[in-house]
């Protein structure tokens, strides 16, 4: 196998897709990029055996071939090298060697065919949204993944097509997230499907804030996503995914609306006393007023008050303060409106004018 190519040409694709490679791994060759050069085109792989990202491009090559290298000294040496540099690449028998100016390489390299592919899956076509609007419905609910539950289905996130609907849900358990997006048309589906956090961590690096259309297919076990000239591949997460639905209240007659960014930075502020493990911050309501009360192990005290659009009955109710900011700073809006059905129910935090993102945090006792 033998090309020349420009750095950039080569770095560029392999940046994009080197993020899936798992340093902990035990199999040689998944710290590997597969490399598929024909007459016309370079395809570029890499995988985790969860997920696989390929990346192909055209190029007019000299001798055809394929090979693994391995992925990150290839990356830091193409990143080392001067912008613009021609690179000669020569392999024979599991050698590579790289030429560029007076610099020179040898690289040791795997037989493509130990490379483990995910070619034979059977797709269907099922649905295209908008790259900026997939992502931001994703970006919207991702943080509320669980991490290493044994609740496996928690540790994703939740796609759920029906019909003209998508909706991306999140949850660990304590607190659940809920993104909805109408579809240009309908898609005719009915389908519920999770996404692996790491795949979810790929994906959002994947898709770009554009307008162009993003094609999802589903096979039984995986999802493939075509992004241009990048190809990503990832197994589902097998198991029932909780009804959301369900845990998602209405609006209770508790409502409560506040400037986010000054909601924000008192609970910031009241939050430095917090104990770190359960994060536990207690929020009294009474007309017009938001005072938050901290209290930890070593006896410290912090309070905050806040201004907000509240007329009702007092009353108290506390929250893991971490959740709450979460929330706040994935919402955009100026004002966000809070609203409880009584003083021990979960808080339903959205926009002002609520919109199509809805998140659900469960209270606490302190």
């Amino acid at each position: 196998m033998k090309l020349i190519i420009q750095r950039e040409q080569l770095l560029k694709p392999l940046q994009a897709i080197i993020g899936v490679i798992d340093r902990t791994q035990t199999l040689p060759v998944l710290a590997n990029v597969k490399c598929v050069v024909t007459e016309d085109e370079i395809t570029l792989t890499t995988t985790n055996l969860e997920i696989e990202l390929k990346c192909s491009f055209p190029h007019l090559s000299i001798e055809t071939g394929d090979i693994t290298f391995p992925a990150k000294k290839l990356l830091d040496i193409l990143k080392a090298l001067p912008h613009n540099i021609e690179v000669q690449i020569h392999v024979e028998e599991l050698r590579a060697t790289i030429v560029a100016g007076r610099s020179r390489f040898t690289l040791s390299c795997l037989a493509a065919d130990e490379f483990p592919v995910l070619d034979d899956l059977e797709f269907e076509k099922t649905l295209t949204v908008p790259k900026k609007d997939l992502r931001e419905i994703i970006d919207n609910v991702a943080f509320s993944m669980a991490v290493s539950d044994v609740r496996y289905f928690l540790n994703g996130l939740l796609l759920d097509v029906d019909g003209n609907e998508l909706n991306a849900v999140a949850t660990d358990g304590h607190r659940l997230s809920v993104a909805h997006l109408e579809l240009p048309e309908t898609t005719g589906l009915q389908k519920q499907f999770i996404i692996p956090r790491k795949g979810i961590e790929e994906l959002l690096k994947l898709l770009e804030n554009e307008s162009a259309p993003v094609h999802l297919e589903l096979s039984p076990n995986h999802l493939r996503v075509e992004l241009g000239s990048i190809v990503f591949t990832t197994k589902l997460i097998e198991g029932k995914f909780p009804d959301y639905r369900r845990v998602v209240p209405e609006l209770g007659d508790k409502l409560v609306v506040a400037d986010r960014v000054g909601l924000i930075d008192a609970l910031t502020r009241a939050s430095v006393l917090s104990q770190d493990k359960f994060r536990g911050i207690r929020l009294h309501f009474s007309e017009f007023l938001l005072k938050l009360h901290v209290n930890n192990p070593e006896q410290e005290h912090a309070e905050e008050e806040v201004e907000v659009n509240y007329q009702g009955e007092d009353f108290s109710t506390a929250f893991n303060v971490t959740y709450l900011l979460d929330a706040l700073k994935a919402l955009d809006d100026d004002m966000v409106r809070l609203s409880f059905t009584s003083a021990t129910s979960s808080c339903l935090i959205q926009n002002s004018e609520g919109d199509n993102v809805k998140y659900v945090v469960m209270p606490m006792r302190l």
